[in-house]
């Protein structure tokens, strides 16, 4: 079963290896010569077979100087300027320029790119043609397009077609033009909190938690407040100045944050228009960039029922590409996730003390028979941080008005799913794990915040 060419989506209608096609008018004026003849052949059978090789005559020589007005194949040639990094779900600009040398230019034109099935182009798309230069035409389409999915993509060719100067054939061209674009997760809220000032951190509007910073490394030293403690003031510098002076210290940089991000099959359920892998990758990454900022080292795990990639310890903002590039195709797989291989190849690999900060999925971890003893036993020698998806069916079926028994059943079942989630993250925080179950645009929040908070009281 097949669809028309209207019903197919554009980028599908000039894949055929045809390299002239007849256009909608010669169709019509080859059916308008049919009851013409048939009319006179009707009347007189000689004249009406005149008529119709006479009709079809003269199509053919205008045919045929239709094509000799479109451009030969070798004469056109195409060029795309899109950017190779783009972020996900955020439009971004693409021109694709096609070139025709000589002087047999195109009535009319349609051009189409060759479009991944995941980018969604925006409304506009009006091509433009530039003026004729040098005995070459360049006909120009800048359009906006929406990437969906994560993932290196390859542009590889431009469709082409060009009318001829008679509206009756189109020469049909596939030019060769090949660009990979990756679609990096949403970095958006990394580069905002990157810009933000230091004492005024912002991530989505708000404000990230910023505390009076305590700890042993020597900082600087500033003028006394009445708010500071005495037993900070600095003698020397007071006597030197004759204004007391106070030293200032900040909490031990070179500390290590290990991300751990589940890629298993339920972190593939899209929540909010992303899925739960999506959000986790932008949190893990912006967390990551803030922890580098202020000079500690960052590794990355990435798992699902194996692990998918490890980036080792290191320190810079350099290094915030070296886990991009790592983990900004990540997929979720179908298989479940094997925490078990995860959490001992860390307990392996990773000898000195890091915080480990865990993005998966609270139904996982409720089911997890063996989450909870190896979280346990790291916690030993690391600081533990879980970060879950809260999950807003939930939360809509509780407060739904019961009307039916159906209605109390549904009610009650995501009361006790709830309930489920509460208790587990309490069992955790009395084993001395952290366990956060926040809404999805609260969640690069939360890490922001629970890292800067254990980072000023200097629990890492």
């Amino acid at each position: 079963m097949t669809l028309s060419s209207k019903k197919r989506s554009p980028r599908f209608r000039f894949r055929d290896k045809l390299r002239f096609v007849p256009t909608p008018r010669l169709a019509v004026w080859l059916a308008a010569g049919a009851p013409v003849t048939a009319g006179v052949y009707a009347v007189e059978p000689s004249v009406g077979a005149v008529v119709f090789w006479a009709w079809n005559g003269v199509l053919a020589v205008f045919s045929a100087l239709d094509l000799l007005t479109l451009p030969p194949l070798s004469a056109l040639s195409a060029e795309r300027e899109a950017p190779d990094q783009v972020d996900l779900g955020r439009p971004f600009p693409v021109k694709v320029t096609v070139r025709i040398a000589g002087d047999r230019l195109p009535r009319g034109w349609r051009i189409e790119d060759d479009l991944p099935a995941t980018f969604v182009p925006e409304p506009s798309y009006l091509p433009t043609s530039s003026a004729v230069a040098g005995g070459t035409a360049a006909i120009t389409v800048p359009y906006a397009v929406r990437p969906k999915e994560r993932g290196r993509y390859t542009l590889s060719t431009v469709f082409v077609r060009l009318l001829g100067s008679y509206g009756l054939w189109q020469r049909q061209a596939h030019l060769p033009c090949e660009q990979d674009i990756r679609v990096l997760p949403d970095l958006s809220g990394v580069r905002g909190m990157l810009a933000s000032m230091q004492r005024s951190l912002i991530l989505d509007g708000k404000r990230v938690y910023r505390r009076s910073m305590t700890g042993t490394d020597f900082q600087g030293i500033r003028e006394y407040t009445p708010d500071d403690d005495s037993r900070a003031i600095n003698w020397s510098a007071t006597a030197r100045t004759l204004s007391t002076k106070v030293n200032l210290y900040q909490p031990e940089r070179g500390k290590i944050v290990t991300l751990l991000i589940d890629c298993g099959r339920l972190m593939g359920v899209e929540l909010e228009g992303q899925t739960k892998l999506d959000r986790s990758l932008e949190a893990a990454l912006t967390l990551a960039a803030v922890a580098l900022q202020r000079g500690d080292q960052v590794a990355a795990l990435t798992f699902s029922g194996r692990l998918t990639s490890y980036v080792p310890p290191g320190k810079g903002m350099a290094h915030l590409q070296t886990i991009i590039d790592a983990v900004y195709d990540v997929k979720s797989d179908a298989a479940e996730s094997n925490y078990a291989q995860a959490l001992s190849h860390i307990a392996r690999v990773q000898k000195k003390r890091s915080l480990l900060v865990l993005f998966t999925d609270m139904e996982n971890a409720l089911f997890e028979s063996e989450l909870a003893p190896y979280l346990i036993r790291l916690r030993r020698s690391h600081p533990v941080l879980m970060l879950t998806l809260q999950d807003p069916v939930l939360d809509e079926w509780s407060r739904i008005k019961v009307e039916r028994v159906k209605d109390a059943y549904v009610r009650s079942t995501a009361y006790k799913f709830m309930e489920d989630r509460r208790q587990f993250s309490a069992k955790m925080a009395s084993l001395g794990i952290e366990a956060l179950d926040v809404p999805a645009n609260e969640l690069a929040l939360a890490a922001v915040n629970n890292y800067l908070e254990m980072k000023a009281r200097d629990a890492l």
